[in-house]
């Protein structure tokens, strides 16, 4: 960061490849809509760039202080701007390939959960991303949040209440879906046509 600070390209080009897939997944999650979440990312790295001296090392690390940049210019455009629709969030797919009827319910409970968590009040909704989606941990999203450790516990224990009643229908998880799926189909190949003779 001292050299960011003293306006070496090649480290800030380096931080930048190293944190720009979090900072965006984190934006993403929390306003729903790529375009912003670019933005978000792009002004956070600005901040990176004219503010790396503001850095501590004894406050927090590089990652949770970036979050909490782009925490806190996320909070500000929900703000401003309450009308962002969600878009397709394209997540993390299991490497076993799924025939088209379980892609199709995959992708949909993707954009579910995206949906529920754009209707999810601000702080809520951030504290899930940072500690579920990012991988941070409690004291790091605490800081990022400008919250004690034990209210970030309880705004977790509010926020994943609220997301699984959200999300009640969803909680099936989609591997037992499938072999229900593939046993239903065993029944219908079993079965015999009209006409037939079993």
């Amino acid at each position: 960061m001292t050299a960011i600070a003293d306006g070496d390209q090649r480290v800030y080009a380096d931080a930048v490849r190293q944190h720009s897939r979090a900072i965006g997944f984190y934006a993403f999650r929390m306003l729903g809509n790529k375009d912003s979440a670019e933005d978000i990312a792009q002004e956070t790295f600005l901040r990176l760039w004219t503010h790396a001296d503001r850095w501590r090392s004894d406050k927090a690390s590089i990652s949770t202080w970036l979050h909490r940049i782009a925490h806190n210019l996320c909070i500000d455009s929900m703000r401003k701007d309450r009308s962002s629709q969600t878009e397709e969030f394209e997540d993390e797919i299991p490497d076993q390939a799924r025939d088209a009827e379980l892609q199709q319910e995959w992708d949909e409970r993707q954009q579910r959960l995206q949906a529920a968590l754009m209707m999810m009040p601000e702080r809520q909704r951030s504290a899930i991303v940072l500690t579920h989606y990012q991988g941070l941990g409690n004291q790091a999203v605490a800081s990022i949040m400008d919250l004690s450790v034990d209210a970030l516990e309880s705004l977790l224990a509010r926020s994943r209440r609220a997301l699984r009643t959200m999300l009640a229908d969803l909680q099936e998880p989609v591997h037992n879906k499938q072999v229900r799926l593939h046993q239903s189909n065993d029944k219908k190949a079993g079965q015999s046509g009209p006409g037939e003779q079993t």
